[in-house]
């Protein structure tokens, strides 16, 4: 028996826009790519490029070219065992990749951050999101930031350890928090992403399990943005160890986020990823 769409759980037809960075956004009718650009010596995927901001800049432009709707520039690697960065490091290497990118990209560009200093550094060079991996959690003040700049913020889900009695209940609720304190700080809704952290305070099969299941976070009401690229969970259960090695699995995990409702997916490899994208868009 065929299901209807409305009890997939998937939601139909747009939400709220939204127009962030002078770009509208029509959350539900269509999915947006958001290009990762690591400016870091350490990230997990290989693509690090503290030591070479002029490469970030051209990466990122690639990635616009190439179909990314946003750019999100990173500073400090958040990959299991990572050296923390001091702000001032986390500036140094950001903010001038930033501030090139929203001058020439023609796309917004979101700064990956949990840091209030290095989140209000890049808003002032014109970053219009801000990506927080800790949903609030470690600085509730970078509500107030993005909602004082016009800015768009996203919150993921995280936690110390993958100990979970209902994991998506428990995930929801996070998630569910940190959107009342966002709003309560005076970010409009529309401008609000919700990231349910796949790679992060999660074992590899709950990962899975996240991904299978993202139908229960849309009951939420807020736009979904999914990031599977590259990741160590598609090496511990499908064997592809080297990060390089991974396009395919992260094509198969793409694709299953837009088919389980996905409004943003957040990827390395902009070029192959749109492709994909488009293709599992039309199916579902």
């Amino acid at each position: 028996m065929s299901m209807d769409p409305t009890e997939s759980g998937i939601r139909r037809g747009p939400l709220n826009s939204a127009v962030i960075g002078g770009r509208r956004f029509d959350w539900g009718s269509r999915v947006y790519l958001m290009g990762i650009v690591n400016v870091t010596p350490d990230s997990f995927s290989g693509d690090g490029l503290a030591h070479d901001p002029e490469a970030a800049v051209r990466r990122g432009l690639e990635m616009a070219a190439a179909g990314a709707d946003i750019l999100d520039v990173g500073g400090e690697s958040t990959r299991p065992g990572h050296t923390p960065v001091a702000a001032e490091e986390e500036i140094a290497r950001a903010v001038p990749v930033v501030a090139r990118l929203a001058r020439e990209a023609g796309v917004p560009v979101s700064i990956d951050t949990s840091k209030p200093a290095v989140a209000e550094a890049a808003l002032a060079a014109g970053a219009a999101i801000v990506n927080d991996v800790w949903g609030l959690q470690r600085a509730p003040g970078l509500a107030t930031l993005a909602a004082g700049a016009g800015a768009g913020l996203v919150l993921m889900h995280n936690q110390q350890g993958h100990e979970y009695g209902d994991l998506l209940a428990e995930v929801a609720a996070r998630l569910r928090h940190s959107l009342a304190a966002a709003l309560a700080a005076g970010v409009p809704r529309e401008r609000i992403l919700l990231d349910p952290g796949i790679g992060f305070g999660k074992t590899a099969e709950q990962n899975v399990q996240v991904l299978r299941h993202l139908d229960r976070l849309r009951e939420i009401g807020q736009p979904l943005l999914v990031g599977v690229s590259r990741k160590s969970f598609l090496a511990r259960l499908f064997g592809l160890e080297e990060p390089e090695a991974r396009l395919d699995g992260t094509a198969a995990a793409v694709a299953a986020a837009v088919l389980r409702g996905a409004d943003v997916v957040r990827v390395h490899d902009v070029e192959r990823m749109a492709r994909v994208v488009r293709v599992a868009e039309g199916l579902r």
